[in-house]
């Protein structure tokens, strides 16, 4: 598996990757993005922005990127820098079929991505995916499945992943809403021809939502990397906005909100890549000060109060505006 490559890195960070959700496309559900962006989010300006990151990731030891064909032109502006930087061979690059972005590069339609686990729409997006990436491409999952998917039944499509991975594609799947456990579950169980097909898996978890917990830890056991997603809370964990008992943890350790926040999730012992989502050099470079943030098990049960249910965190997370 190309996750090999961070079991062997040896910089502090190696286990913080960079998703680009958040600078692929003018509008998305991250609190402060206002404040983020400022007005000009022309196609140009997001390329430039988005460069500039993954050059500030690169040099502080970052080393997973995530895309996703829902993610506006993420794909499209990692894969300019990639052929730019022609010393990052060292990189492990993913990305996520199964919706389809649809905003036209606009923060107010109706609808910004639509949802298919088909057959056809895999086929799809893999053929534009490996347009634009090729074989810098290691990582491709299933973006978003709940317990109801077809992509956890649906024979057709499982042998059609399986045969990428026989081509050296690793396969994987995302999560996402307040089923999220049950949705693990039900993959690890998917086989082809008596072999796990996923090797990966990329789900939600933070101090709010930790409801995947137990099966993300299961996963890990059954041999899958785990990619966690939304450890900021698309924002709500953030300086501006983060809760009390986060705020006393962050001045008793002298770092950043942002940072504890994902200091709780690094110190998950099945955690392999927890995903930064910063949109400005700024915060990511706060973000990834989370490996020297020391949380002592005070901290963690004083942390702990601020979990939600999942129906009360997914539902919050679904009234978030598109801006």
């Amino acid at each position: 598996m190309p996750f090999t490559r961070l079991a062997t890195a040896t910089t502090p960070t190696c286990h913080i990757g960079l998703g680009l959700a958040a600078i692929g496309r003018p509008g998305y559900i991250n609190l402060g993005r206002d404040e983020d962006l400022g007005e000009d989010r022309s196609v140009q300006t997001l390329h430039t922005r988005t460069h500039e990151l993954l050059d500030a990731a690169y040099a502080q030891g970052v080393r997973y990127f995530d895309a996703a064909r829902s993610y506006g032109r993420s794909e499209e502006f990692l894969a300019d820098w990639l052929k730019k930087r022609t010393d990052v061979d060292d990189v492990v690059v993913g990305s996520k079929w199964g919706y389809t972005y649809t905003a036209d590069w606009t923060t107010d339609a109706d609808k910004h991505e639509v949802k298919d686990h088909s057959l056809v729409a895999y086929e799809r997006q893999l053929a534009e995916s490996e347009a634009l990436l090729g074989d810098r491409l290691d990582l491709y999952q299933i973006h978003s499945v709940t317990p109801e998917s077809p992509a956890l039944t649906d024979k057709e499509l499982h042998a059609r992943l399986a045969e990428a991975a026989r081509g050296g594609l690793t396969v994987g799947f995302s999560t996402s809403g307040p089923a999220q456990a049950d949705a693990i579950r039900a993959a690890l169980a998917v086989e082809v021809d008596g072999e796990p097909l996923f090797r990966t898996v990329q789900s939600t978890y933070n101090a709010l939502e930790t409801s995947a917990g137990p099966a993300l830890a299961e996963a890990h056991d059954a041999g899958l990397t785990v990619i966690v997603k939304e450890g900021m809370a698309n924002g709500r964990l953030a300086a501006g906005n983060a809760p009390g008992a986060l705020r006393t943890v962050a001045e008793e350790t002298g770092l950043g909100p942002d940072a504890v926040a994902l200091a709780v999730v690094l110190r998950q012992p099945w955690a392999g890549v927890v995903l930064s989502g910063a949109a400005t050099t700024a915060h990511l470079a706060s973000n990834l000060h989370a490996p020297a943030v020391d949380l002592t098990e005070a901290h963690m049960s004083h942390l702990a109060t601020l979990a939600e249910s999942p129906q009360s965190y997914w539902a919050r997370r679904g009234e978030l505006p598109w801006h």
